[in-house]
């Protein structure tokens, strides 16, 4: 099933005026004069609104009656009300499939697409960095942005830092929690991984020709389930949820917020201030401080991690010598 934000109109039609009419039942009679629709349109709809997890009440002789809405991340959930100019104004919903990002990398072509969002409820192939498996069940939020920047092409490698930022804000904003940002890109609570990103850029003549931004977040997933499946594998260090945080927030008022913060961000690489990303993103940090090891794809690498350069690469130092590492799986070591 695939829904995107401009189409299915008659759906659209009936679903808002449902929503801006909740206080009261609406008969299908009048749904059918106001929309100029039949009646058999109008019950239709309303199925499948009901389908798509929306609680709509049915009384004889009264009508229709929306009591819920849905907490399905559907496209005009996430454009309704949506406080950017780019990011997001375009969205699409699939209800399972292997990657969002495998989908956003075929769209990335063009660049209509730009600040498209591409939302899944569930994937059979998410992927981390350096192609790991990333366990995407029913319950998270996966999605991808589909970016066509400006910006240098040495920006890329902050990229992800700063959008990892821009999520641990719309965290703050939100659930009103301090998550912590572990270099490169994690967000964490209490040491355990909530979220992730996943960067794939497309290089034309030394330019950007697309960047797809991947975003998986643990929303409210089965945490031991997700540790079972990823026990013993490389850099593992525990899985946390949103679901421990009571809270009423609806996964859309994240995902917008996210939106909304990551429009910041991308203005801030645009006009080359970086220094206020790096800033933000070393309150933030769990890593900077740390003794860590890193594994890069030239050897081992170990010291006290000291801050992180405007391009996103972690200074790291030690008695002899000092490192700057721009991708790799880090540890953090207990002393």
């Amino acid at each position: 099933m695939i829904y995107n934000s401009f189409d299915n109109p008659g759906l659209a039609k009936v679903l808002t005026f449902l929503q801006t009419h909740n206080t009261e039942y609406l008969s299908g009679q009048d749904l059918s004069d106001v929309l100029r629709i039949s009646r058999v349109a109008v019950w239709k709809h309303i199925k499948k609104i009901q389908e798509l997890g929306y609680t709509v009440e049915s009384k004889q002789k009264l009508g229709y009656k929306l009591t819920k809405n849905s907490d399905v991340l559907l496209p005009w959930e996430i454009t309704s009300g949506l406080k950017t100019k780019i990011m997001g104004q375009k969205a699409f919903y699939f209800d399972s499939t292997d990657s969002t990002q495998t989908q956003a990398l075929k769209m990335a072509e063009n660049s209509e697409n730009s600040g498209a969002i591409i939302v899944a409820e569930k994937q059979t192939g998410g992927r981390g960095r350096s192609g790991r498996k990333w366990v995407s069940p029913k319950g998270g939020i996966w999605f991808s942005v589909i970016l066509h920047p400006k910006f240098d092409i040495t920006m890329t490698t902050l990229f992800p830092i700063a959008s990892a930022l821009a999520l641990s804000i719309a965290l703050e904003k939100t659930f009103k929690i301090t998550p912590e940002l572990k270099w490169p890109n994690d967000i964490t609570i209490k040491g355990k991984k909530l979220a992730g990103m996943l960067v794939d850029v497309s290089l034309e003549s030394n330019k950007i020709e697309n960047l797809v931004l991947g975003v998986g977040i643990n929303f409210d997933v089965d945490v031991k389930h997700i540790e079972k499946n990823l026990k013993g594998t490389p850099n593992f260090y525990g899985v946390a949820s949103l679901n421990e945080h009571k809270s009423k927030i609806r996964p859309v008022e994240l995902v917008q917020s996210f939106l909304v913060e990551l429009e910041k961000i991308y203005k801030l690489l645009d006009s080359k201030q970086t220094k206020k990303i790096i800033s933000e993103w070393t309150k933030r940090s769990s890593t900077i401080g740390k003794d860590v090891k890193i594994n890069t794809i030239d050897g081992e690498i170990e010291g006290k991690a000291i801050r992180i350069d405007d391009d996103g690469a972690l200074v790291v130092s030690n008695n002899k010598n000092v490192s700057r590492v721009i991708a790799g799986d880090i540890i953090h070591v207990s002393k």
